[in-house]
């Protein structure tokens, strides 16, 4: 594939469908704003002479904070088109790590956009860093988007990036915890959406809805770089309150989800048609084709030609039931440091429980300790200001290492088996570092060892071995009692330090004692992590289901 950039595709929508529809973006109280794709495009380039006029050093790093939105993709845009470098912030984050990605990538101004607990998450941009404050955001200072695109001609000449030039930083946790940021050239950025776009025959006629968070590499991938390569519309989802009229709006031919949504969207037909009548319906030839579409259209998803479930494991059942409604949901693999250009499964040749197939112009191959490792034309240039971590994850022969255990079967479909270090991913498709979490679970007096897991859970939990003494105060109902709201009181501490991904939705506290003997720890003492996860696997769904902060396993 010949390497070039998004602004070549761009250039094409400006001259010959220039008029066509291509965001549609919710403004609240049943109001929308569309944009075609010269009204988006002039915005873009009447901003990015705006921040030409400000003369920052060449190839500068700016930030994006905000849900999702059209004015995300546009501020994006603009950021490129006037030479510099995006650093997307999810809305999510706590102020500790906001500051620390504006201090580690040297970001030198700031877009505000629609969020939400903005007072908190203010603190952690410095007071003296310019803003920009895009259409919804919350009230602050900066200046005002509208008030800047209308004081701007459009820069007249076409950008120009050289393929090999970074495009974006996209931080993303590491194994420590601590953000790690990927750089993404124009060229990977390009080569991945095309690759996925040619693959799959999307086209100017279909319709996409953004609401996975645009700061994560698979939006910017499927999405973002994914209309500028196809040319289809794109619709924003409001509020979590709104989406099901979102999706409706949208009718969207393209719907990709986690599996946490997609249960939630099958526990929703369940509350309206109980899983025994709907199997009786769908049992009789005559009714089934009704109530398939019936059930699809209440979705919204009746003209979804490709359905997509990726970020965690989906459970076997699940595929089997959207199948019988029609819709087949394929599943796809993929992470920020390959810009998520990795593996996907083709209509018709699924297979329960694996990943798909290497997409065209990568290579997969597993180690000899199982780790899933490939070479892709979305690989990350690095991270950033960080040439150790950046050469752990290369092959000396530059293979990029994923950190996940896999098999490839004869056909060439991967399955996902693990995560070779303990770091994991909930159902959200966030990774979490358990060793941070941990750390703050042992503040507790009572807790002796900690161990924090949740992997396709839709947040993590915390597993407490109590101290000698706690166990044997814990004999009795006062000091079990006691001990309770001790750990009650220190989660309410903990969790909002942390980032939303990684708060706890529970921690459960054992009387159960781990050592040497019962294979619990390491001769030097560590956590055991896989015989910690096995001796509880069973109950941890029950512990879910207990809708309790702090429980005991016994």
């Amino acid at each position: 594939m010949e390497q070039q950039t998004i602004f070549a595709h761009l250039h094409r929508r400006e001259t010959e469908t220039p008029d066509q529809l291509w965001m549609t973006q919710p403004l609240g109280n049943d109001q929308i704003k569309t944009f075609t794709w010269k009204e988006g495009l002039t915005e873009a380039r009447r901003m990015a002479a705006h921040l030409q006029s400000l003369d920052l050093p060449e190839k500068s790093h700016i930030c994006i904070f905000s849900k999702n939105t059209a004015w995300w993709i546009i501020a994006d845009l603009a950021i490129w088109m006037s030479g510099h470098v995006s650093v997307p912030l999810y809305s999510t984050l706590t102020p500790e790590t906001i500051g620390q990605i504006i201090e580690h990538s040297e970001s030198k101004l700031i877009f505000v956009g629609k969020l939400d607990g903005f007072d908190v998450m203010e603190k952690g941009i410095p007071e003296d860093m310019p803003r920009i404050r895009m259409p919804l955001s919350p009230e602050s200072k900066g200046d005002l988007w509208d008030d800047l695109v209308a004081a701007n001609e459009p820069i007249a000449e076409d950008a120009v990036r050289d393929p090999a030039e970074m495009a974006t930083i996209i931080y993303t946790s590491g194994s420590t915890g601590v953000p790690k940021g990927v750089m993404e050239s124009f060229g990977a950025m390009e080569h991945a959406s095309r690759g996925l776009v040619d693959l799959m025959g999307v086209h100017e006629g279909d319709r996409m809805l953004s609401y996975l968070p645009l700061a994560h590499g698979f939006e910017r991938w499927i999405v973002e770089t994914g209309t500028f390569v196809a040319g289809f519309q794109v619709f924003f989802a409001e509020s979590l309150d709104t989406f099901v009229n979102d999706l409706r709006r949208a009718t969207p031919t393209l719907f990709i989800s986690v599996p946490r949504l997609w249960q939630k969207f099958q526990l929703g037909v369940f509350q309206k048609l109980p899983p025994a009548k709907l199997n009786f319906l769908l049992s009789i030839p005559i009714v089934n084709n009704i109530i398939r579409k019936k059930v699809l259209s209440g979705l919204g998803l009746e003209h979804v030609r490709f359905a997509g479930s990726g970020s965690a494991p989906i459970p076997a059942e699940l595929i089997d039931w959207y199948r019988r409604l029609g819709l087949e949901l394929l599943e796809g693999y993929g992470m920020t440091e390959n810009f998520n250009y990795s593996h996907v499964t083709r209509p018709g040749r699924v297979r329960v429980g694996y990943v798909g197939e290497a997409y065209p112009g990568v290579v997969h191959r597993i180690s000899d300790e199982g780790e899933i490792q490939m070479t892709t034309p979305g690989a990350m240039m690095g991270y950033y200001k960080n040439p150790e971590a950046t050469a752990e994850v290369f092959t000396e022969d530059g293979f990029l290492r994923t950190g996940d255990r896999g098999e490839i079967d004869d056909m060439g479909r991967l399955k996902i088996t693990g995560r070779v270090k303990e770091i994991f991913k909930t159902s959200k498709g966030k990774y979490v570092a358990p060793a941070p979490i941990e750390n703050e679970l042992l503040l507790n007096d009572h807790a002796e060892a900690a161990f924090v897991a949740g992997l396709g859970q839709a947040q993590p939990f915390g597993l407490v071995m109590l101290s000698e003494e706690a166990r044997a105060a814990a004999a009795s109902p006062e000091g079990r009692a006691e001990i309770t709201a001790s750990i009650e009181a220190h989660l309410a501490e903990v969790n909002p330090t942390l980032d939303h991904h990684e708060q706890l939705a529970l921690v459960a506290i054992t009387p159960d004692e781990w050592t040497i003997e019962n294979g619990m720890l390491t001769p030097t003492m560590k956590i055991k992590r896989a015989e910690v996860d096995k001796r509880y696997a069973d109950a941890v769904d029950g512990w879910y289901g207990q809708k309790t902060k702090v429980l005991w396993t016994d």
